[in-house]
């Protein structure tokens, strides 16, 4: 256990400066506001959990209020939640925790990261107690299940999700008389219609997208290509849906249909530029449509990511775990429980915070159904989820996220030769895999 955690956070601690402001990885909590952690003792004759998440700013205020509602709820347990900083900082944090048996009871855990502690058995298996509480799997969002189970046991559920969907002006595109691209070859014409070119300057770009792993991959798995290949031991796209992946987008960058930001702060730059007009389109994520319908002077929409050959999407955020080295798992499960099923717990954060509802009462209730009337860009998300895959599935993703990184970068910035480029990458993630 210890040498596949020491390799975990190792990797983690390179990628952590790398990672910043990502959203397929979703490092971003950590660069908000810290949120105040909770007393850290509980009153005498209750049970004390520990509870580690991410979450800082408003987000961090919306987790911290679940928290003290569950405290106010009953009478035997003291929930304490701790803010650990971003998701990279939490899991080397957890990591040094474990070594040292002072780890929490319960722990927020990025979804990514969650098959590496699953296969360093520190994670619990919640079957048991899911059945003891007349639960099942089938209760939960099926698009948000696939980084729960891990060797035969469920390791963690679905908590602070998110996706990546289409932000459209769809002002800008009503005056071009152009509809809201379902498809690659849709997307390209419109953005490319929607640049404006003065004196050899871009004053107008089509779209955007922060650089993050999250959006190729989406695209990866659009031209129905696999991250990893079915036997694990290498990627599963290469010189075929990974080169047409990033020869539209190159092509696309090449006219300015395509503006593709600095790696530093590039979330926050799209998203600016989206709201003043500087772009009509844009990959993003779930998260930030609360700042953007509050911030755009137009008619804002979303919609599905367009579809090369099939619709397809990854998701992100977190999942929590119930750590097995708790010496409290029975008021620790019943916390969890309690955010997965009471009204005042899981389902009032999503109605905060935008996160995606991860039960189906959830989504079935009428608090969500009325919010998705007021708010129909927020249904769009869940309805995109029965296009969710996750082909970035491995227990040395992290690694092999880094090196994904360096060919966006090459690719993208230094013009490199995408066949070359994805072949080193390739070679690099067998080396990799074999260790």
């Amino acid at each position: 256990m210890w040498k596949k955690l020491s390799t975990l956070v190792l990797a983690t601690t390179m990628l952590s400066g790398l990672l910043a402001g990502c959203s397929g990885s979703n490092s971003q909590q950590g660069d908000e506001p810290k949120s105040s952690p909770q007393s850290s003792s509980a009153p005498a004759g209750k049970t004390t959990v520990q509870f580690w998440h991410s979450l800082g700013g408003k987000n961090g205020e919306y987790i911290n209020a679940a928290i003290s509602r569950f405290n106010e709820s009953q009478s035997k347990i003291e929930v304490v939640g701790t803010f650990q900083g971003s998701y990279d900082e939490t899991v080397t944090k957890l990591q040094q925790a474990v070594a040292a048996k002072t780890g929490p009871d319960v722990t927020m855990l990025e979804r990514a990261y969650v098959q590496m502690f699953a296969d360093s058995d520190v994670l619990e298996d919640m079957t048991p107690f899911l059945k003891k509480s007349s639960m099942s799997v089938d209760d939960f969002t099926p698009g948000l299940m696939g980084h729960s189970t891990f060797n035969k046991k469920l390791v963690s559920l679905p908590l602070n999700r998110s996706t990546p969907i289409l932000h459209v002006n769809k002002t800008m595109l009503d005056e071009k008389g152009l509809a809201i691209p379902k498809t690659w070859e849709e997307l390209k014409n419109v953005a490319n219609a929607l640049v404006i070119k003065e004196n050899g300057e871009f004053k107008r770009y089509g779209y955007s997208m922060p650089y993050d792993t999250w959006y190729p991959i989406a695209m990866i798995s659009q031209a129905k290509g696999k991250f990893f290949n079915d036997a694990n031991n290498s990627i599963g796209f290469n010189n075929g849906e990974g080169v047409k992946t990033f020869k539209f987008l190159k092509d696309l960058q090449a006219t300015g249909a395509l503006y593709y930001p600095p790696a530093q702060d590039s979330g926050n730059i799209v998203n600016q530029m989206f709201t003043s007009g500087k772009i009509g389109m844009m990959f993003q994520s779930t998260g930030v449509i609360g700042s953007l319908k509050d911030s755009a002077k137009f008619e804002y929409v979303t919609a599905y990511l367009p579809m090369d050959q099939v619709y397809a999407t990854p998701t992100g955020g977190a999942n929590v775990a119930l750590m097995s080295g708790s010496k409290n798992k029975d008021a620790a499960w019943e916390f969890i429980r309690w955010m997965m099923t009471d009204p005042k717990g899981g389902l009032q954060f999503v109605l905060d915070s935008g996160y995606l509802p991860f039960t189906k009462k959830m989504a079935e209730s009428q608090q969500m159904k009325d919010l998705w009337a007021k708010e129909p860009n927020r249904k769009v998300a869940y309805d995109q989820l029965q296009y969710a895959v996750d082909t970035n599935k491995h227990v040395a993703w992290t690694q092999v996220m880094q090196e994904f990184f360096k060919a966006i970068q090459a690719i993208m910035y230094d013009n490199k030769n995408i066949e070359s480029t994805l072949d080193t990458f390739k070679k690099e993630t067998e080396r990799i895999l074999k260790q």
